[in-house]
């Protein structure tokens, strides 16, 4: 039982306060940027075989290119670094709703922090001219990792089993969005016919599609785990370019790309509606 005026309850309320509230909701202006840019790369690539990242570093070095690309690229990290402040304080003192203490959610929320505080240091250190943080390309990053993995003892099945992980994590996030999940983290019922459709047709398509590409990266890894292979493995961007590949071509491309802009556009809509 937590005890009023302990400092395990100031920080509870201060981790429930105004200030990570609004650091959730400039996280997801960030993470919705970072996609909107990543799928409006990936539709040139579809569109017109260009040989530009569709991932987080040509993400940046687009940003970096505009004109303010500097102060776009310090408020693109910040805003990540308030996704990560948020998504460690529902680990530590668990998220919005009734159901926001249960251990998965804490430890899922821990696995974000995770990621989007090595996101936004990325970011930050790419923004303080470090042009080789965050920037490379993440298909080589995929490679290195997988031929680090692969020479473990046991390293096929380490490598077998991450991959494993992020198929289901694809599958996870792909399934929810066509379940319509997302609508319990909004305030739905406050939304007009009009913005529910929106978010309806934006939360569908681009995790989906979200969840498509981490199927993709899955795929590839499981394929280099069986190969013994860390070159078979890829990152967000030729995982992205590997759909031009199937029957469908180029055109199942600019449908996922299309889908990770959407999804940008759904992000948008979290920073004005989500429950935080």
């Amino acid at each position: 039982m937590t005890v009023a005026g302990t400092p395990t309850a100031a920080a509870r309320r201060a981790a429930r306060g105004d200030a990570v509230r609004a650091a959730a909701r400039a996280g997801f202006v960030g993470r919705g940027a970072l996609y909107l840019l990543i799928g409006v790369l990936a539709v040139r690539i579809g569109l017109t075989g260009a040989r530009e990242q569709a991932d987080r570093g040509g993400a940046l070095a687009e940003v970096a290119s505009a004109p303010l690309g500097a102060v776009l690229l310090w408020a693109l990290g910040a805003g990540l670094a308030g996704m990560a402040l948020w998504r460690l304080s529902e680990a530590l003192f668990g998220a919005a709703g009734p159901k926001g203490d249960r251990k998965a959610k804490r430890l899922m929320a821990a696995a974000r922090f995770a990621f989007y505080g090595i996101t936004s240091f990325l970011v930050l250190s790419f923004a303080a001219g470090d042009r080789g943080s965050g920037a490379g390309s993440t298909d080589r990053q995929s490679q290195d990792i997988t031929s680090r993995l692969l020479g473990l003892p046991g390293g096929p099945w380490w490598t077998g089993a991450l991959a494993a992980g992020v198929i289901g994590a694809g599958v996870w996030i792909g399934g929810r969005a066509a379940l319509r999940k997302y609508r319990e983290h909004l305030t739905w019922a406050r939304l007009s016919k009009r913005r529910q459709r929106l978010m309806d047709v934006t939360g569908i398509a681009g995790g989906v599609s979200r969840g498509l590409v981490l199927c993709a990266v899955g795929f590839f890894g499981a394929k280099a785990a069986v190969t013994f292979d860390p070159a078979e493995a890829k990152g967000m961007d030729d995982a992205i370019r590997s759909f031009a590949h199937t029957p469908a071509g180029p055109w199942l491309l600019v449908a996922v790309a299309a889908g990770l802009v959407l999804f940008g556009v759904f992000s948008f809509g979290q920073a004005a509606w989500r429950k935080v």
